[in-house]
């Protein structure tokens, strides 16, 4: 017989009090319950903790833009409040911006003050099992563009008097923009080189620490000059030399780090769902380093010309073609690769929209960083933005680490039925389930086939233990529902697909 926990013949009033006493558990209580996290290892194309468990990440982005950088009580930079909030509701990842201009600010010059306070967002969110993944951020390359992420002495190339300056995302089409692009995949004045320095400095600041996940070498690189050659097919000339300046930068970072994940981007003409040859032999190497995961985004470019250059919003009934070209273009890169792969930017205020990438997410066993998350506990706070449509849609219940091999994950954001199969193998720690805070108001009832629950009623971290090599079947639903509402493929009632928003 399935383990069930619930409570079925007590009057209602009794059933509220105790469900509210034993399943409604604090985010304080979700926090007690997931500890200190454990360093996170890429092996084949999983990724695991120290038990050899595969882990499922769901989290956002922390990315600050504008200096000084990751200064507390500054309003984005994340604290300990932050930190319970997100754990609370189940998140165990975050994607934290680190700016090249904030590590290097003069040329050959590290400023640990900086890498210290990384390292100390790092500990505290590693304290509440949250993992970080360290995200080499630019937008528009820097400064004199109106952007950020390259400090301004490693690029010669200026914005020139005569050409406008539409704003981000367009202001890449400006022909100083490629000059500047140009200079980076060239390494002029050794602009790649300083990089490689600068995140191998904070790759030994963090060596060790449990909360790191890994570092991405770059957000949404652009190509440069030969942009229109991506287009409509992917452009796997310069992709050779894109991924020659991303084992370049790796091979720095491994000097000072051998085994810690590396994260490698597609050029940025993916999210208008050009295809990436990274490690796509014989026009680009095969991927030899072990350790190196590829870090996708997932936006509908509909979505994002309503946002940022105000076309009709109507638009974004397009967004699930786009979806799915890109989620095509994801299993292809995953299955050539063999490696991890993980959606770092996504997002909208819109739930159909964030449902777009989170149930295609589902279906192949991704993890995800939504876009965007600033501090609630400074200036400016604050609500929860997880409570409503949005919240509905991000707080899931998911399996955080499986003891086993992933089957089946389905997840109905509408109810919060949900069902996942794996098969067993032997582990020091059980496969854990985490119990959406949101979804079940009035108790929730957990049933397992194949395996015993050995987590305490009520927990909102529930724990399965089973026999190497058994099937099992985790099913959870609230107390008013059978738990047979769950979704189908991605784009039903259950799980819509919409358009989506920017970075």
């Amino acid at each position: 017989m399935p383990w069930l926990s619930s409570i079925r013949f007590a009057p209602i009033a009794a059933v509220a009090a105790i469900l509210g006493a034993l399943l409604c558990a604090t985010p304080a209580t979700a926090v007690a319950e997931q500890g200190l996290q454990s360093r996170l290892q890429i092996q084949g194309g999983d990724i695991v903790d120290e038990f050899g468990r595969v882990v499922l990440l769901h989290g956002v982005n922390n990315v600050d833009k504008e200096a000084p950088y990751v200064i507390p009580g500054d309003g984005l930079t994340l604290t300990a409040d932050d930190a319970d909030l997100l754990a609370g509701h189940g998140f165990n990842t975050v994607r934290l911006g680190v700016s090249f201009d904030g590590l290097m600010p003069d040329r050959g010059v590290i400023d640990p003050a900086y890498i210290d306070r990384i390292a100390t967002v790092v500990d505290m969110l590693g304290s509440r099992g949250i993992s970080v993944l360290l995200d080499n951020h630019q937008d528009g390359i820097g400064k004199p563009w109106g952007g950020n992420g390259f400090p301004e002495w490693s690029i010669r190339a200026r914005p020139q008097s005569w050409e406008p300056n539409p704003g981000f995302p367009l202001n890449y089409l400006m022909p100083s923009m490629n000059v500047a692009w140009d200079a980076v995949w060239d390494n002029e004045d050794g602009v790649l080189d300083h990089l490689g320095t600068a995140l191998a400095a904070l790759v030994d600041r963090v060596e060790g620490m449990p909360g790191v996940l890994g570092v991405e070498l770059m957000n949404e690189p652009w190509p440069g000059s030969p942009f229109l050659t991506c287009f409509p097919n992917g452009c796997p000339e310069f992709d050779r030399k894109y991924q020659d300046a991303m084992q370049r930068l790796t091979d720095r970072i491994r000097l000072a780090d051998p085994t810690v994940p590396v994260f490698w981007e597609p050029n940025v003409t993916w999210n208008e769902t050009m295809p990436s040859n990274l490690g796509n032999p014989p026009h680009t190497p095969a991927i030899t380093d072990p350790n190196i995961g590829l870090s996708v985004h997932d936006y509908c470019i509909p979505s994002q010309l309503s946002i940022y250059v105000g076309l009709p919003t109507g638009l974004v009934a397009s967004c699930p073609a786009q979806h799915d070209k890109t989620w095509f273009n994801v299993d292809t890169l995953a299955a050539r690769t063999g490696r991890p792969v993980l959606v770092t930017e996504f997002g909208d205020v819109d739930p159909d929209v964030l449902a777009a990438t989170v149930a295609r997410a589902d279906e192949r066993f991704i993890g995800w960083h939504y876009w965007h998350y600033r501090s609630k506990f400074g200036p400016g706070g604050g609500t929860d933005p997880f409570r409503g449509g949005v919240g509905s849609q991000l707080v899931r219940t998911y399996p955080q680490a499986t003891a086993g091999i992933p089957g089946t994950l389905q997840f109905n954001p509408d109810g919060g039925d949900f069902r996942y199969t794996y098969t067993a193998r032997a582990s020091a720690k059980p496969t854990e389930i985490y119990v959406s805070d949101l979804h079940y108001p009035e108790g929730v009832v957990v049933a397992v086939d194949g395996g015993l629950v050995t987590s305490a009623p009520g927990a909102r971290i529930v724990t399965v233990e089973a026999d190497p090599g058994a099937a099992v079947t985790v099913s959870i639903h609230s107390t008013d529902s059978d738990g047979t509402n769950l979704p189908g493929a991605a784009g039903s009632a259950a799980a819509s697909s919409d358009g989506s928003s920017g970075s």
